[in-house]
């Protein structure tokens, strides 16, 4: 039997379980041409034909950096010469809305929906590590995040009808960088990931000077809040339904016997319905909802994003009419 490296097999080990086993049809790899996407668009073109699915792979230019272009013109060769199919580099146009950081990330989440769809792909596959994990959960910690924040990246949710799937957040960054020397893979390092400007470079720093064990860590604590947030959630569902009231408000007095955790999720899904966008729907939005319920005293409507604005009247919660 052929020796195989360590590194190489254990990213496409995450990659074969990240497949589900009752579908087939076309996954479409994210890749900027760092080690990390690198390592997942080798280990992806290996695995996905052993299990009935087709790949491609799509590259995102966010136009934000000198060569830029040229990059991802690059990247999709490879893939073509690799036999990825589609292989493709899509061009977006960064906004302003949330930081640099968020702005580039919606832009390139909306760019992979839009080819998937174009392609009649059912999964795009995120490059995102164990390392990624434990940045997102230290992160969400010094914004003070709730329980969603800390369980940190899902490993697979859908969009527009589109699975997005994280198929390395139980592999290191080691080892993708160690799969790609293995198999003569050239990357390339985006400079913005040491670069202080950005939040995420920073909390990367940190994590590198606290030592080895951390990463681990952070990540275990990403897996136990989401449990919990899953079980969280359910019982909110149920709740939701038990305080629906006529013409889509939402009943005080069931509320009232809600405990917090559950109450303000009820508040916050309910709001996401109503149609405020969920990355403008922040804390203070919520306790503002909170306190119609629990800290009435007649005060007036509640401005929710979206140009949504929440009133309390004859004991229901309901959206002000226009």
């Amino acid at each position: 039997m052929a020796w195989l490296d360590p590194a190489v097999a254990a990213v496409r080990t995450a990659v074969a379980e990240a497949l589900p086993e009752d579908a087939t049809g076309l996954a479409l790899v994210a890749c900027s041409g760092g080690p990390d996407s690198m390592a997942l668009a080798a280990a992806a073109a290996f695995v996905a034909p052993r299990h009935g699915w087709r790949v491609g792979l799509i590259t995102v230019d966010h136009g934000l950096q000198s060569g830029s272009a040229e990059r991802a013109e690059a990247v999709a060769a490879w893939a073509k010469e690799q036999g990825f199919a589609p292989a493709e580099a899509a061009t977006v146009v960064v906004g302003t809305a949330g930081g640099p950081e968020a702005a580039a990330r919606d832009a390139r989440y909306e760019a992979l929906v839009r080819a998937a769809h174009a392609h009649a792909a059912s999964m795009v596959l995120l490059g995102h590590t164990r390392d990624d994990q434990a940045e997102t959960v230290l992160l969400a910690l010094l914004r003070g995040a709730g329980l969603r924040g800390l369980a940190g990246m899902p490993r697979s949710r859908e969009v527009d009808g589109v699975t997005l799937c994280r198929p390395l957040l139980t592999v290191d960054r080691a080892q993708t960088r160690a799969a790609c020397a293995a198999q003569g893979l050239s990357v390339w390092d985006d400079p913005h990931n040491v670069d202080p400007a950005f939040a995420r470079a920073r909390v990367r720093t940190v994590i590198s000077a606290l030592g080895p064990g951390v990463v681990g860590n952070l990540a275990r604590t990403a897996s136990l809040a989401a449990a919990d947030a899953e079980a969280l959630d359910a019982l909110a569902a149920t709740a939701a339904l038990d305080a629906a009231a006529p013409g889509g408000g939402l009943r005080v007095a069931a509320l009232n016997g809600l405990p917090t955790a559950l109450r303000t999720r009820v508040l916050h899904g309910w709001a996401r319905g109503l149609g405020a966008p969920g990355a403008a729907l922040s804390h203070r939005h919520v306790a503002a909802l909170d306190a119609l319920v629990t800290e009435w005293h007649g005060q007036g409507p509640v401005a929710l994003p979206g140009a949504i604005m929440v009133v309390r009247e004859d004991g229901t919660l309901r959206r002000q009419a226009r």
